[in-house]
């Protein structure tokens, strides 16, 4: 290592001890300690048994109590806690204990902002402990490294000025009305969570019962990393692999002792396993793989394998990551190559390659491409464009970090016209267009949602320009073979009666609406229909409104803050998949039961 940092050059006073570098899946929380990649490879090798991890019998005993007060939902919402009993720090293992800490913050915990950890020595505190959130003001106590008292509005701006490391924490409830704080019956503050651990009950070398208390806005995160460090230090304690429980009352009342150690159970089908990996195992092989990979396994009838996942394997989540394992422990070395029993040749899905041919039609047309953000806000989606909101429509984001990112977008329209009112100062006409997804709520669908390629163009200038619009319409399906039907009387051309043999008995047409709940304005707006053809393989039988074009309405202008006239057409392009014998393309890849994907030939 030092030959690589000073360009070969030997340092005499250096050591000869070895240094080992481990590179540790990001996912393996139980592996970023000593003690975790010790316990991994003494089980991988067979050295030790898995441990059997246990919450203390407190039968005829009163666990400790954690009580949470309803104000802390404004801040930190969740607490969870427990005691390691009769712990035995030597100088390595403290150390190793601190680390474990650090690792977790910048890694699960995302630098505190989801979870924050305080340990604390028991001998120095009394139970029962309260968690709370008080004005800063009132919170007074001598914090970690320091030995003099602050209350935390000071403290907080002493860390912004003083201190590098703890400084970017701050921000996380610098500007809550209240800060989060773990009291003892004396009211004696033991941390302030997620910036600092009060000096009165600092752990040291000495300490013997170890009080940990995990606050977190994600309660599951806060569960992972409360059994992450119990099971990685309990085995120093007095009872190894014993966790004695804390009873914590949550601001409804309920009462719950945590942390839970029970293992969950999977039952995973044989085949699944040997497939993924392209082996051919036997469950109990299987097994006995598994058990050298933490997990407690063991064949059961139906060619299937029962599996207990251990709190301290918080990354297996799905059957996929049983099969990993057994991939790891047969080992990635021993898996024979095999020639593919299907032989493809990728191409270019047939939707993106006609999309790309209308993106250089279109800028030929002398429109320039825009790229707008497949989230919006729900009123950008529906109250801007003057669209009713019927809950069926547009996909919500369960818990958007933005008032911007609500719901996936159902319309490319409403991006555009940001776009406009974001560049209305340039030169016009401002001719913009975009091709991309939206996403639209489908029950039949598995995932309960579609994306469907549209086609968006706007026109702004000193005038509304829909002729530019209409122009653009009829070149795009000029350009796509598909003819203009007779309903529209006096627009035919010698070129559209001889694409109207290519595909007879259909066509585009538009009509005229009057529709008064949209973004066009009423009586300057036309839907845009497709009749397939006779000839055409497409499941879209009958006529089908595939777009809209016209002059924008007043009202959606001044929300967008656009001071001109703007006409657009927003079309949809899939059903033009096609070949040249207007036999239609599947416009997505196929998920058939197995899994494979398929393309479409």
């Amino acid at each position: 290592m030092l030959r690589k940092e000073h360009g070969g050059q030997e340092n005499k006073d250096a050591s000869d001890e070895i240094l080992y570098k481990i590179d540790i899946p990001a996912n393996r929380y139980d592996m970023l300690c000593l003690e975790g990649i010790a316990r991994a490879l003494n089980i991988f090798n067979r050295t030790i048994e898995v441990p059997q991890y246990k919450v203390a019998n407190m039968t005829g005993k009163q666990p400790l109590q954690l009580t949470i007060k309803p104000e802390t939902a404004l801040v930190r919402p969740f607490a969870v806690a427990a005691v390691l009993r009769g712990i035995n720090f030597d100088r390595a293992r403290y150390s190793s204990f601190i680390d474990l800490q650090d690792k977790l913050h910048a890694n699960l915990c995302r630098q505190r902002s989801l979870v924050a950890i305080g340990t604390h020595d028991l001998a120095t505190l009394k139970a029962p402990f309260m968690y709370e959130a008080l004005p800063p003001e009132k919170i007074n106590f001598v914090p970690l490294k320091q030995t003099k008292s602050f209350n935390a509005k000071e403290l907080m701006q002493y860390y912004l000025d003083n201190d590098p490391k703890l400084k970017k924490f701050v921000p996380i409830i610098h500007d809550s009305v209240v800060y989060p704080v773990i009291l003892d019956a004396n009211r004696t503050v033991c941390s302030m969570p997620p910036i600092i651990n009060g000096a009165h009950s600092a752990i040291n070398l000495n300490t013997k019962d170890v009080f940990i208390e995990i606050t977190a806005t994600d309660l599951t995160k806060a569960q992972i990393v409360l059994n992450t460090v119990c099971t990685m230090f309990c085995e120093y304690c007095s009872t190894p692999f014993e966790v004695e429980p804390v009873e914590v009352i949550d601001s409804f009342g309920h009462r719950k002792l945590y942390p839970d150690l029970s293992s969950r159970e999977m039952v995973v089908p044989e085949d699944l396993i040997n497939k993924g990996i392209g082996v051919q195992l036997e469950t109990a092989h299987m097994a006995d793989l598994l058990s050298r990979m933490q997990l407690q396994a063991e064949a059961v009838p139906g060619s299937q394998v029962r599996v207990l996942v251990p709190p301290t394997r918080s990354d297996v989540l799905h059957a996929c990551d049983v099969m990993e394992d057994v991939a790891i422990a047969y080992g990635y070395n021993n898996v024979g190559l095999s020639v593919p029993a299907t032989v493809t040749v990728g191409k270019e899905l047939p939707l993106n390659q006609l999309v790309e041919l209308l993106r250089v039609e279109c800028a030929m047309c002398g429109f320039t491409e825009i790229l707008t953000w497949a989230l919006c806000s729900r009123s950008e989606n529906f109250e801007y464009l003057r669209r009713q909101d019927d809950g069926n429509t547009a996909v919500s984001i369960g818990n958007p970090a933005t008032a911007e990112f609500e719901v996936c977008r159902t319309s490319l329209l409403q991006g555009a016209l940001k776009t406009l009112g974001a560049n209305k100062d340039l030169a016009l006409p401002i001719k913009l267009f975009e091709l991309s997804d939206v996403v639209l709520l489908a029950p039949d669908k598995e995932v309960g949602s579609k994306n469907q390629r549209q086609l968006v163009a706007v026109h702004c200038s000193k005038d509304s320009g829909f002729e530019v619009i209409h122009g653009l319409l009829n070149r795009v399906m000029e350009i796509l073979g598909i003819p203009l039907r007779q309903g529209n009387v006096g627009q035919e051309d010698p070129n559209n009666r001889k694409l109207a043999k290519l595909y007879p008995d259909g066509g585009y047409c538009w009509r005229s609406s009057d529709e008064t709940h949209d973004a066009y304005f009423s009586g300057r707006q036309a839907d845009i229909y497709l009749q397939a053809s006779s000839s055409s393989s497409s499941s879209r039988q009958g006529e089908v409104r595939i777009g809209k074009f016209g002059v924008i309405h007043p009202g959606v202008l001044s929300k967008f803050d656009i001071p001109f006239p703007v006409s657009a057409i927003e079309l949809n392009i899939e059903p033009f998949c096609y070949d040249q014998f207007y036999q239609a393309f599947p416009t997505h890849l196929a998920m058939t039961d197995d899994m494979d994907m398929q393309t479409p030939q």
